[in-house]
Formats: structure tokens, sequence, C-alpha cells
């Protein structure tokens, strides 16, 4: 291929396009895809495009779009754990955000001493130049994004200065899907997924309420008090996250919500959304012994979880200028009275009648009646038996750690 020629493109109407047109009709994928066809049909041969975003959020640590000439654009997500290794340190992206400049080099002389393991890559896959960019928000936070060509020639001065003429509108046009993006991750992080969209589509005042069934989930550590008095502060802090996150991947992975770290207890839901209280009742009850084997097949440690099904106020409570978005009523009072119940019965799991409703009478044992703090009457309450992966999670030896 020749060394390229740029025709005459008119910056105006591109810029004009990318900042009014595609910033507010177009998903970022389609925003980089269409941005870069038109490059390529400027005359700039473009292979591959990537544009990578910061985000916060314990297990996801950048999303983007990547575009290739062949197959067209998509999302993608880099796991946080990567940013710590020799993957991103040292690489061309890590320059641009660090730096704020430009990092542009050709793939056909690499040295082995000086240039990143990524660029290796893309030359062995074709790439015969790279132009890296800032991307600058208005907040003052730096994305990166880079491009290549398989042009023998590489890039023309010419197509590289068009390109850098052309990034601070595609950061106009690619800033707000990507702090959307950015807010609904830190969202999800700190209230759960359910508590995210509600808040993301407008549920944000003191008093946004709902009345919902689910079945709801109480979890809370063994032997805590002892714990803390017996290991230092970081020990302490690192057996909780283990066991905090044992429930979390649990209950994600069955589709419920975790809405609140009370101290060493867990609250969750899992909402009936009109598939019945028995399948909103199974989620729970599945992550729950999914959750309890882990625990003492991994962390060694043990404890209690309380089930109740029924209805619960589900949206913003607080003051005006401070609110948490959480599960409130007297289904959330019940499951959070039935903790003392499995501890002075040494069960690992226990739930109400109608919880145990629910499922088989073979499933689960009934502890007895009970009076429980603020409950008019005495309650019925159970344990549960797992019988499908042939794990008993009731009936504790005498004697375990409370």
């Amino acid at each position: 291929m020749p060394h390229q020629r740029i025709p005459d493109l008119n910056i105006l109407e591109f810029a004009t396009w990318l900042v009014v047109t595609a910033r507010v009709t177009l998903p970022p994928a389609e925003i980089v895809a269409q941005t870069c066809d038109r490059l390529v049909a400027a005359g700039i041969p473009l292979w591959r495009v990537r544009v990578g975003q910061r985000l916060i959020n314990p297990l996801i640590g950048a999303w983007g779009v990547i575009w290739m000439r062949e197959t067209g654009a998509e999302e993608y997500i880099v796991p946080r754990s990567v940013l710590a290794t020799s993957a991103f340190t040292g690489s061309p992206f890590e320059h641009v955000i660090k730096t704020r400049t430009s990092f542009c080099r050709s793939l056909r002389d690499l040295d082995p001493a000086r240039d990143h393991p990524v660029l290796f890559e893309l030359a062995e896959d074709g790439s015969t130049a790279y132009l890296a960019l800032p991307i600058i928000y208005g907040d003052g936070s730096v994305q990166g994004a880079a491009f290549t060509t398989d042009a023998p020639s590489g890039f023309s001065p010419a197509a590289m200065a068009l390109i850098e003429e052309l990034s601070p509108f595609l950061a106009a046009a690619l800033e707000p899907a990507a702090m959307r993006r950015s807010a609904e991750s830190l969202l999800r992080t700190y209230l759960g997924d359910g508590p995210a969209e509600r808040i993301a589509a407008g549920a944000i005042r003191r008093g946004d309420q709902v009345a919902i069934e689910a079945a709801v989930l109480l979890t809370d550590l063994r032997g805590y008090t002892l714990l803390s008095e017996q290991l230092p502060p970081h020990e302490l802090l690192e057996r909780l996250g283990q066991y905090q996150e044992l429930v979390v991947t649990a209950v994600r992975a069955e589709g419920g919500d975790v809405l609140k770290f009370i101290g060493d207890g867990v609250l969750s839901i899992f909402p009936v959304e009109g598939s019945g209280h028995e399948k909103a009742s199974g989620r729970a009850r599945r992550a729950l012994e999914a959750a309890l084997l882990r625990a003492e097949q991994s962390i060694g440690l043990r404890f209690v979880g309380c089930l109740h099904v029924g209805s619960v106020i589900y949206g913003n409570i607080g003051s005006p200028d401070r609110l948490d978005f959480t599960v409130v009523g007297p289904t959330v009072n019940f499951v959070s009275r039935l903790e003392a119940v499995a501890k002075s019965t040494n069960s690992a799991a226990v739930c109400s009648r109608e919880f145990a409703a629910c499922f088989p009478a073979d499933t689960t044992r009934r502890l007895g009646t009970f009076t429980l703090p603020g409950i008019p009457d005495a309650q019925a309450v159970f344990e549960l038996v797992a019988c499908d992966r042939g794990l008993r999670v009731a009936g504790r030896p005498s004697g375990t750690a409370q």
C-alpha cells in the first residue's frame, strides 16, 4: 500500500457530528465504530482501535470499546487485578494516562530492552504502527485511546495530526456514557444491583419506597466477638472480608441483592417478582447452603443464616441530606430476631414457618416454638436440612463457638 494521503475532510462537520449527534443518539460502541469507519473512509488505514475508561469498582478495573476493521466494535472489561500486573504497568496506556501526552511508535524495529510486550503482540498480529492518545474528560480524569494500522508505511504525519485533532471531540462524545457507566458501577458496588437500578431510574428522594414480596436472608458470623479479641485488626478484617465475600458471591449467583453489611452481618433479599414465594425462597436457600459449604471447606469459619419470606418496604429512608436504600418492615424485623434462636440451638440455618412451607417437609425440621423480642405471640421456628448437596446445615454439635 502506498503512503496514505488524507483527502479533504471537513473537521468541523466531523466534530459537530461527534458532539451534537453521536453523543446523544449512539451507544459507546457505535460512536467508536462510526468514528473509525469515517476515518477509514477518509483514507486513514486503521486496523484496530481501543478506547479505555477506568472504573471505580472492586472487581472491574476498566471498561471500554475495541474496534477492528474486519469485525467492528464491541465493549470489553478489564479485571482490576490486571491493572496491578505487567500487562498494564509500563504500558503505553499507563504512559498516556500518567503523563497526559501521546505515545507514537513504529512496530518495525522494536527493542525488547525498552518496548512493552503489548507492542510485540500487536506487531506479531500484523500491526505496523501504534499511536496512543490521552482522552481527557471534563472532570480532569484521563483515559486512553490506542490506534494501530497495518499499512506498510505506518501512519503518516497527516493521519496522526487528524486523529489527534479529533480526540477532544471523541472525548466529548464518549464522556457522558462513560460517566454514566462509572456512576452505575459505583452504585452497584455500594448498593447492589437492584437498588442501583432503581436509583439510576430516579428513585432518589426520601420516601421513594415500594412494597415488594421477597425472601430475606440475614447471615451472622459465629464467634465474632472472640475473634475480635484474639486477632489483630488487620487479620480480623481479612477474615471478615473472606466470609462476606463468600456470602456475597453466593447471593449474587442466585440473583439476590446484598443490601447491607451490618458489622459481621450481611442482609440480602431475593425479590419474588411474579415467580412466587417458592422460587424466591429456593434461591435464598441455595445461596445460604452454597455459602455455608464453601465457608467450612475454604476458610474454616462458621456463620448462621436466618430466612423469612414476606412483604418488605424497599426504598429510601433517612434524613433530607443523608439517605440509605434498604428494606424495612415486619419481615426484616422477624428475620433479625431469628439469629438468637440459631445460636442458642446450635443451628446453622433457621427459618420462619412461612419460609419452611415453601419446601418439602423432609428438608426442614421444627425446632420448637419461641418467644421473639418485639414479635407478638410465640413463633414456630424451623431449621434447614440440605439434602441436595449432602450437607447437613443444621444441628451443630454442642460447644460450637457462638
